[in-house]
């Protein structure tokens, strides 16, 4: 998608009322299409190296406790980052084929191919309600909340780092909007918690929110983290100039156009129960 951007002319610069077609990388909707979806890839990933380290932990570590930690945290964000990273790639391939519009349809430019593939990867190693679930009753539920309990205060206490640079021109736009979804997030927990031992109905009716709400502030969590790291190697004099003040953009992107859904998924976890469950099986 980004190099047929790249190299599609079509139309003029929307800004001037004259001059020669431009490539329509330089439209305003396309590049909101693929800030979206290197947004989402990076968030994806670095979630995924999350886990990846919280595994690390868990085989390697030689102080119990800490190995006991890393697996409580692995166990937790294994069905976030399965279910969520898959749905997402769902909607990443699919904006990958609405850039080229028609060409991204047919098989010329594979395109379409790659959305076929993503679809599988939501069904296959248990569906995303199957890891919702899981989510919700085993890692949740079952241990009432104690490891994501601990990950929200780790989300928390990022902020303290957040609030050291308030003159920056993105940080502490992600600072507010990670700490929205980081309540939003909590909220939702507690809610969970309260309900399921009362109406387990009610609560497996938002687990497929409540993975989407996980995913979304986590990965917010890491693009905020990277975010700061960028900050830190710009200050330092990093030779890769560029790639650091992009990752800046692309955290600062996430943090305006994708965490503030999780207010949205918040919301649907802890009052939309009444309406998914209140039709009888005769009126679908």
């Amino acid at each position: 998608a980004l190099d047929y951007a790249k190299q599609r002319v079509q139309g003029r610069d929307i800004a001037e009322k004259a001059g020669d077609r431009v490539a329509i990388i330089r439209h305003p909707d396309v590049r909101r299409m693929l800030m979206t979806m290197k947004a989402r890839t990076e968030a994806m990933r670095a979630l995924a190296a999350a886990a990846a380290e919280a595994l690390d932990h868990a085989l390697s570590n030689p102080d119990p406790e800490a190995k006991r930690r890393g697996q409580a945290v692995f166990d937790l964000l294994t069905p976030v980052v399965k279910g969520w990273c898959t749905e997402q790639s769902i909607q990443i391939a699919s904006t990958g084929v609405q850039i080229p519009g028609g060409m991204g349809f047919v098989e010329e430019t594979g395109a379409a191919q790659s959305l076929r593939d993503a679809r599988i990867t939501a069904i296959y190693e248990g569906t995303t309600g199957i890891q919702a679930n899981d989510l919700v009753g085993r890692k949740l539920a079952f241990e009432k909340g104690t490891t994501a309990k601990a990950v929200i205060a780790q989300m928390r206490a990022l902020d303290a780092e957040l609030a050291a640079f308030p003159d920056h021109p993105g940080l502490p736009v992600i600072r507010k909007a990670l700490a929205d979804g980081v309540d939003a997030l909590d909220a939702a927990t507690d809610w969970l918690l309260a309900t399921y031992p009362e109406n387990v109905k009610a609560a497996v009716s938002g687990a497929v929110p409540y993975l989407e709400l996980w995913g979304t502030v986590a990965g917010g969590w890491q693009m905020a983290r990277a975010a700061l790291v960028s900050k830190k190697q710009l200050d330092a004099g990093a030779a890769d100039h560029d790639f650091y003040r992009a990752k800046l953009g692309t955290a600062r992107f996430y943090a305006e156009h994708i965490l503030p859904l999780s207010s949205a998924l918040s919301h649907a976890v802890m009052h939309g129960a009444t309406s998914t469950l209140a039709l009888e099986e005769a009126m679908f």
